[in-house]
């Protein structure tokens, strides 16, 4: 769809950003800056990051979340992100979708968790329900009654970002390195991370398809512009990013913390 388009149906525009392969990391300081320091819509959609990394909530401690020997034994890297939400570990199987949108881009959404947590799940409702039972459950995407999709946000006066890590594939054995967290939600009932979570594999045909669904069920409420992520950095948008990768001091200090 042009912008000749964008006009005769009054849609607003959301860049597309595709990346491939880019660090979490690295995902995280882009959207920061996007949010705090832009005013246009985004969706960043990225496959992969290069290695397993633990992604925890901007208030998370590792001695509550991560099981710090193996983590620093391993040297698993661990990031605080500057979002809320859970803990997370992620991999070059994981598909990250992030909406970046201004106030108005959603009309009649009000600046809240809980409604902008229904509207993404309509959104992909519309994308996966031809794949399983989708549901929004609490604030996690399943099928059935296991997870798939764990999801993020941040609002601020007149912006909000929610982004979600998609476990289409896993590695069973990095699940051990998340301890089962102090706060869970209702439906988990106290099972393992193997017994609470699914992987997308098993019920989308391809992650192909999966980003096609996607991108067509946010074509209904924007008109996708796609942007080259290089493109971003000749915009010469200020931004001081607060996601961060802890360091091993950290996580020692943490660990002595528990058994002293």
């Amino acid at each position: 769809m042009n912008l000749h388009n964008a006009k005769k149906t009054a849609l607003p525009i959301m860049n597309l950003v595709k990346m491939q392969g880019v660090p979490i990391l690295d995902q995280l300081h882009l959207e920061e800056r996007l949010l705090r320091s832009d005013f246009k819509n985004w969706c960043i959609l990225n496959v992969g990051t290069p290695q397993p990394t633990i992604v925890m909530g901007v208030s998370g401690k590792p001695s509550e979340l991560v099981n710090i020997k193996s983590v620093i034994y391993n040297q698993v890297p661990v990031i605080r992100r500057f979002t809320g939400g859970g803990t997370v570990i992620v991999d070059k199987e994981t598909i990250f979708v992030t909406l970046i949108c201004s106030r108005e881009a959603v009309p009649l959404l009000n600046l809240y968790p809980q409604p902008i947590m229904s509207w993404t799940g309509t959104l992909y409702h519309d994308a996966l329900s031809d794949f399983g039972k989708f549901h929004l459950r609490e604030n996690d995407y399943v099928f059935n009654n296991l997870k798939f999709g764990g999801n993020a946000q941040s609002i601020t006066k007149n912006r909000w970002i929610h982004h979600t890590s998609f476990l289409w594939d896993y590695d069973v054995k990095n699940m051990d390195y998340l301890k089962h967290p102090p706060r869970s939600p209702k439906y988990r009932l106290e099972r393992s991370h193997e017994e609470f979570l699914c992987k997308m594999k098993y019920f989308v045909p391809s992650k192909l398809i999966f980003i096609e669904k996607t991108l067509n069920s946010l074509q209904k409420h924007f008109v996708l512009r796609p942007i080259q992520a290089d493109d971003i950095n000749a915009l010469n948008i200020p931004y001081a990013p607060s996601s961060r990768l802890l360091t091993k001091e950290e996580l020692e200090k943490e660990l002595l913390s528990t058994t002293a």
